[in-house]
């Protein structure tokens, strides 16, 4: 038996669901608030019985009496979890590996057919190509490419698959122990994080797909980009701060790597203005921006919404959940 719950949701992403949410689970009380002042919002986390969300303070953690509390994504170090009562279950989700992992293959493509530096080029009637410039390269296929992954989690293996697929190699760095033999014939090796230089000096692409912690912050710093081939793409799908930004700006603007495709970024926006480290990078021209957006695809938040509204009702009939933080 499913007991209602008071259910408040405070992320405006996931509330464009609210029908699907109520389809789901048509015993609870929903209340979604994400449009209402940060005020209002702390009234409601007050008493709710399940919070839903994608960030929380920890003013509002301190507040917060819910048996439950379920993070809207994967990461949590946007969420006051030292501030919640200990008794409180915490959840997350994820889903977005798909997506993710379509966007760097799409950034990949771009960077090595110089994607967006041709079309600027045409627009300003400039028509180069091997055949009209000695100096242009030709393009690199996947075939071509190592693709080095720092992180071999769910995004990391989605990648790998969709890249080694289309013929490339793949080495791979993980915080956790290394695997001997991978399943996918075309991984070299996967090797614990002290191996990072290694893959650093052999990968043509770097993805980062890495929590945020304090053994990853600042992972990615002057010495590491030291490393990579001055021709190769840093791809960060993970957390800004896992790159010292100062150390990557210089490394782009002095062209000690090829370039960069940043999804995730140091500060976070005012509404729709974008940060000034974004600003600072999109006036790069080997830099691919995107807004933290590589996860927005329709299929990530309606998989969201059902495992959210499946643990609540797990949650609601004292059934074991998905997804606990410990």
């Amino acid at each position: 038996m499913v007991t209602p719950l008071r259910v408040v949701v405070t992320d405006p992403i996931v509330s464009r669901f609210a029908s699907l949410f109520k389809n789901l689970g048509p015993e609870h009380h929903w209340l979604f608030v994400a449009h209402l002042s940060s005020a209002e919002q702390s009234r409601f986390i007050s008493e709710a019985e399940v919070l839903v969300c994608a960030r929380l303070s920890a003013e509002d953690a301190k507040i917060c009496s819910a048996g439950l509390v379920h993070v809207t994504g994967s990461g949590t170090d946007r969420i006051a979890l030292a501030q919640l009562h200990e008794s409180t279950v915490i959840a997350r989700t994820a889903h977005h590996e798909r997506s993710i992992a379509e966007h760097i293959l799409m950034v990949i493509m771009a960077f090595q057919r110089r994607l967006l530096n041709v079309t600027e080029e045409l627009r300003d009637g400039v028509w180069r190509t091997v055949s009209t410039d000695p100096l242009i390269p030709m393009h690199r296929t996947f075939a071509d490419l190592t693709i080095g992954f720092i992180g071999l989690g769910g995004i990391g293996e989605q990648t790998l698959e969709f890249t080694t697929a289309l013929g490339a190699s793949a080495v791979a760095v993980r915080r956790t122990k290394a695997i001997n033999d991978h399943p996918n014939p075309r991984v070299k090796w996967v090797k614990e994080l002290g191996s990072l230089p290694e893959l650093l000096t052999v990968s043509d692409v770097v993805v980062l797909g890495l929590p945020l912690t304090e053994e990853t912050r600042g992972l990615i710093g002057t010495k590491e980009l030291d490393q990579m081939r001055n021709d190769a793409l840093l791809v960060n799908v993970s957390r800004g701060s896992i790159i010292n930004r100062e150390a990557l700006h210089t490394a782009l603007t002095q062209g000690s790597i090829g370039g960069a495709a940043l999804d995730v970024w140091w500060d976070a926006p005012v509404g729709v203005q974008a940060p000034k480290d974004v600003q600072d990078f999109a006036s790069l021209p080997n830099v691919i921006c995107t807004p933290h957006y590589s996860g927005h695809a329709a299929q990530t938040f309606e998989m969201r919404v059902r495992e959210i509204t499946n643990n609540i009702n797990a949650f609601a009939s004292e059934r074991p959940l998905r997804n606990i933080v410990d």
